[in-house]
């Protein structure tokens, strides 16, 4: 449990962490820049590959408030090298996969190491810093998100380039390696003391329900909307969530207390995450085809031109200066400031991004500004908002929520772009559209978080 001065080699353990999360991040990407290889090696279909790419990002979103409750109630180190361990089996098995079928399970294999891993990593975090470090804490984890973001299709083109498409799964085993000793010999186990029993009702609602509803926004792009394919998955997602929230209201011990909601401080930053998860996840989706299809980059120059967000991110949250900045204006400011600037630098290369990189390379300065200010202030919000004892649960909600803006903001944006382009404007036209709608989500879910957390200080939850 966290002590006053936190745990004294706290900064060592938190660089292992972040190590295992790294490896995990990088896999959420990695994938993309290997699919022409799959396609010729395996013979792999459309299908198969999106079966590939689906199954390890359905698996991870449908387990993470599993996974987080899982953790709090039997360790969170015991979950932490569980979850390395999988992950580290499910790269070996992809790696050495000779079939579409086999990679798809090493896939979903590796999907459930990915969700113990990420909800774990933050609540080690919270448990070993005392609560004045755990913003600077919370902002070198966020930077690592944002490395991940940015180096997984780096390092993928550059194994693809000297070794063949199984190496990108293989490349994990050392690193996971390492990762298993690390934590084994540095990380202190911590778990709720309570002991509760295991939710399993409530475990397996939301898995389901979660897993249903990422695969009917991830699905709607392809299928249509209205497909009877999408809107069944939406049914079963909203029903099974539904029924998830009716037990969790009832049961003596719930994975999910939904009391939670009734803080003024974990609303507002669920609230604000939803929306700028779901603006930036549509943008970015967005910003890949701009650069491609609009300035005329190949894969590779178009992952190194959006280099300079992520390693803006990484800067300011390293050296401390977004924590500093936080600390100062409090959390409420910080999330409309970091929002208001990662608007703006979507507003950028919607509007000047056609006409040269240089306009493009404003927005990425200015969104990687803002995520720096944002990002942590809107973890530590909902992490604060919850005990200490459910760190893993909060956890869970943290990436659940990242994983439903995400898919639902390239999903709505994807359908913005398809929409502007087939009422007769170019497709950089459509572009710029939906990088403006992103914007306004973000802004908007800065607004509103704000709004809402600067209540709660002012009227005690």
């Amino acid at each position: 449990m966290p002590v006053s001065h936190g745990h004294p080699r706290r900064w060592l353990i938190l660089g292992v962490i972040c190590l295992a999360q790294l490896t995990v991040l990088l896999d959420n990407t990695v994938l993309n820049v290997a699919i022409p290889s799959l396609t010729r090696e395996l013979r792999a279909t459309t299908s198969d590959i999106q079966w590939m790419i689906n199954a390890y990002s359905l698996v991870q979103s449908g387990l993470l408030l599993t996974a987080g409750s899982a953790a709090d109630r039997y360790g969170r180190k015991k979950m932490l090298l569980t979850g390395l361990a999988l992950f580290g089996a499910g790269s070996l098995v992809a790696g050495l996969a000779d079939s579409t079928g086999r990679l798809v399970a090493a896939r979903a294999g590796m999907g459930i190491g990915g969700a113990l891993l990420l909800t774990t990593t933050l609540a080690v975090a919270m448990q070993i810093f005392a609560p004045d470090e755990q913003p600077k804490a919370i902002g070198v984890w966020s930077a690592v998100n944002a490395l991940g973001f940015a180096g997984g299709p780096l390092i993928g083109g550059f194994v693809l380039d000297h070794f063949w498409w199984g190496a990108i799964f293989l490349i994990n085993l050392p690193v996971v390696a390492l990762a298993l000793a690390a934590v084994a010999a540095l990380v202190p186990e911590s778990r709720n003391p309570r002991g509760d029993r295991p939710d399993l009702p409530g475990a397996l609602l939301s898995t389901i329900g979660m897993a249903a509803l990422v695969y009917a926004i991830i699905s709607g792009p392809g299928h249509g909307w209205t497909s009877a394919r999408v809107l069944a998955t939406a049914a079963v997602a909203v029903l099974v969530l539904a029924a998830f929230a009716w037990w969790e209201s009832r049961a003596g011990e719930p994975m999910l207390d939904l009391y939670f909601f009734r803080d003024r401080r974990f609303t507002g930053a669920v609230a604000g995450a939803v929306l700028i998860t779901f603006g930036m996840g549509g943008a970015l989706f967005l910003l890949t085809q701009h650069l491609q299809s609009v300035l005329g980059y190949g894969p590779l120059e178009a992952g190194l031109r959006t280099a300079p967000l992520a390693l803006t991110v990484v800067l300011l949250n390293f050296t401390g200066v977004s924590a500093k900045w936080a600390t100062r204006l409090g959390t409420p400011v910080s999330i409309a400031l970091g929002m208001a600037l990662m608007a703006a630098g979507l507003v950028a290369i919607a509007e000047t991004g056609g006409h040269g990189y240089a306009g493009t390379l404003l927005g990425l300065l200015l969104i990687g500004a803002g995520c720096a200010v944002a990002n942590p202030a809107m973890a530590h919000a909902i992490m604060s908002a919850i005990p200490p004892e459910k760190a893993g649960v909060g956890a869970g909600i943290n990436g659940t929520l990242a994983e439903f803006g995400n898919g639902l903001g390239v999903a709505v944006l994807g359908a913005v772009l398809s929409s502007t382009v087939a009422s007769g404007k170019s497709l950089a036209d459509g572009l710029g559209t939906g990088q403006l709608v992103g914007a306004a989500a973000v802004l908007l879910g800065g607004l509103l978080a704000a709004g809402l957390l600067r209540r709660a200080e002012r009227v005690p939850a």
